[in-house]
C-alpha cells in the first residue's frame, strides 16, 4: 500500500496548522477533480472540508466556484489529491512522470487509505465538509455511503448533479403547471449519476407524502442492455431499487412507447440517442415533454436543443448539460438552459460554511434544487429558460444558500446558535474581493503625481 502522510495523525494530540505564523487553518471543504489524461489519480479539495475525485489536474478547480459564485471565502477551502497509483503503461514507463509508480490500489487496501484519510480530517479539522468529486462508481458509491451519515460529506458528482437535474425539473413544472408527483421519468443510462438523480426525484415525491417504493417505480433506467428489469443478473446494488418487475426492452423508443414518461433524462454520454423518433414519441404521449440531455460536453450530447425544439414542434422544455444556442421556432425564440452543477454545489458550499452544519442531507439538496427554481423569472420561463442567469449567480447562489441553511437551522443540525435573519448571516459570512485602501509613501506618491502642472 502506498505511504499516504496520514500515518499515526489520529493517534497524536490535535495540531493547530498554522498561516504565516498567523490565525489557525481550519478548511471547510476539500474536492477531486478528474480529467481524461489521466483517470487513475484522485483528488480531494474543500471549504470548511474537502473534495475528492479521480484526476491529475489541479484540484483547485473544483473550488474556485465556491468562492466566485457563493462568496465562500477562499481560505477556508483546501484542495487534496490522492495518488493510489495507476494502470496506465505508459505514464509508468514515462520518466518524467511524477505520480507513483505502481499499480492502482484497489480492494481493501483503498478502503483502508481512505479510511485513514476521513480519520486524520475528522481529528484535524472536525468542522469539515469532505466532497468528494469525479469518483468512479465502483468507488463513488460506496464511499459515499460509508460515510454520508457519520460526518459532514457530500458526492458533487451524484448529490450535486441530482440536484441540478431536480432543479430544472421543478423549473419544468413551472411552465407546465403540473405537479412532481404525476410525472414518470425514463433515464437512458444507468450508472451513479442516473441513480443518483432517480433516488434524489423519488426523495422529492415523498416529501410531497408519496410512499417511497411508489416514488422509485416512476422511474426507470435504460442503458446499453436495454431497460432495467428485476429478471436482468447483472445489475449493481445500487440499480436495483429502480428495476422494473416486466418484460424486457431493447430499444429506447419502445420504451418511451411503452412507460409512456412525462420526461427523458440522458447521462449515457453516447451522442444522438434522443434521436427523432424518441421526441416524436415524447411528443405524442406529452403536452410539454421534457427532454434532458445532460452529457457533456457537446459531442456527447444525447441531442441538440434545436432537434429537440424542431422534432417536438416547439413544445419540448429542455435543457442539457452542454450549452446550445437559443432557436427560433415559428417566429418565437426559444432559450436552452445548461444544467450546470454550479447552480448547487457553491451555494451548499456557502450554506455549511455559514451554519456549520454537521450533516449534508438529501434533503438538503432538495431544499436545494427547489430555491434554484425558484430564481427563475416568469421572463425566462417564458423563453423557456428554467435555470436563472449565469450572470446573476452570485445573487442565485446567495438566496439558495439561504433556504439550505433555513433548512438546516431548522433540523437543528448546526454547530451555531440559529440568527435572527439567516438571509443577513449568510451575507455577511461572504467574502468580497474588496481590499481597505491604504496611504501610499510619500515616494509612491510622487512616482504617481502626473507630470505636468495641476495648480491652475
Amino acid at each position: 500500500m502506498p505511504t499516504t502522510g496520514f500515518q499515526g495523525i489520529t493517534n497524536r494530540a490535535k495540531p493547530e496548522a498554522q498561516i504565516a505564523g498567523k490565525r489557525p487553518l481550519n478548511p471547510h471543504f476539500l474536492a477531486d477533480p478528474v480529467t481524461s489524461s489521466s483517470p487513475d489519480y484522485q483528488a480531494v479539495s474543500g471549504v470548511r472540508g474537502f473534495f475528492t475525485g479521480d484526476s491529475v489536474s489541479s484540484p483547485s478547480t473544483p473550488l474556485a466556484p465556491y468562492t466566485a459564485c457563493a462568496g465562500v471565502p477562499p481560505e477556508y477551502c483546501l484542495p487534496v489529491t490522492f495518488d493510489v497509483g495507476t494502470n496506465n503503461q505508459d505514464l509508468l514507463d514515462d520518466p518524467l512522470y511524477l505520480g507513483l509508480r505502481q499499480n492502482r490500489v484497489r480492494g481493501e487496501d483503498y478502503k483502508a487509505f481512505v479510511d485513514e484519510f476521513v480519520e486524520a480530517v475528522q481529528a484535524l479539522y472536525p468542522k469539515c465538509c469532505i466532497q468528494w468529486e469525479d469518483f468512479a462508481n465502483i468507488n463513488a458509491v460506496p464511499i459515499l455511503a460509508r460515510y454520508r451519515h457519520k460526518i459532514c460529506t457530500y458526492n458533487d458528482d451524484i448529490q450535486g448533479t441530482a440536484a441540478v437535474a431536480l432543479a430544472g425539473i421543478f423549473g419544468a413544472l413551472r411552465i407546465s403547471g403540473q405537479k412532481l408527483s404525476a410525472q414518470r421519468f425514463l433515464f437512458l443510462g444507468g450508472g451513479s449519476a442516473a441513480t443518483g438523480i432517480a433516488e434524489l426525484i423519488s426523495q422529492a415525491m415523498a416529501m410531497e407524502g408519496m410512499d417511497i417504493a411508489q416514488a422509485r417505480s416512476r422511474t426507470a433506467l435504460f442503458d446499453i442492455n436495454g431497460l432495467m428489469v428485476k429478471s436482468r443478473t447483472d445489475l449493481a446494488d445500487f440499480q436495483k431499487p429502480f428495476a422494473r418487475d416486466s418484460a424486457p426492452i431493447s430499444t429506447f423508443v419502445e420504451a418511451v412507447k411503452a412507460l409512456r414518461p412525462t420526461g427523458i433524462i440522458g447521462v449515457s454520454t453516447v451522442p444522438k440517442l434522443f434521436n427523432q423518433s424518441v421526441i416524436e414519441a415524447m411528443t405524442e404521449i406529452n403536452e410539454r415533454p421534457i427532454i434532458f440531455p445532460y452529457s457533456n460536453p457537446t459531442s456527447r450530447s444525447e441531442c441538440t436543443a434545436e432537434e429537440a425544439y424542431r422534432w417536438s414542434q416547439g413544445r419540448a422544455i429542455f435543457a442539457s448539460g452542454s450549452p446550445f444556442p437559443p432557436v427560433e421556432i415559428a417566429g418565437k425564440t426559444l432559450v436552452p438552459g445548461q444544467g450546470n452543477n454550479v447552480y448547487i454545489f457553491p451555494a451548499m458550499g456557502m450554506a455549511v460554511f455559514a451554519t456549520e452544519a454537521t450533516r449534508v442531507t438529501d434533503e438538503m439538496f432538495i431544499v436545494a434544487a427547489q430555491a434554484v427554481a425558484e430564481e427563475v423569472t416568469d421572463q425566462s420561463l417564458a423563453t423557456g429558460l428554467i435555470y436563472p442567469s449565469q450572470s446573476q449567480i452570485l445573487e442565485a447562489s446567495l438566496h439558495v444558500a439561504t433556504r439550505v441553511a433555513e433548512y438546516i437551522f431548522d433540523k437543528k443540525v448546526a454547530r451555531v446558535s440559529p440568527p435572527t435573519d439567516i438571509a443577513a448571516h449568510v451575507r455577511s459570512c461572504a467574502y468580497r474581493p474588496v481590499y481597505p485602501p491604504e496611504p501610499l509613501s510619500p515616494r509612491m506618491a510622487a512616482e504617481l503625481r502626473p507630470p505636468f502642472d495641476q495648480s491652475g
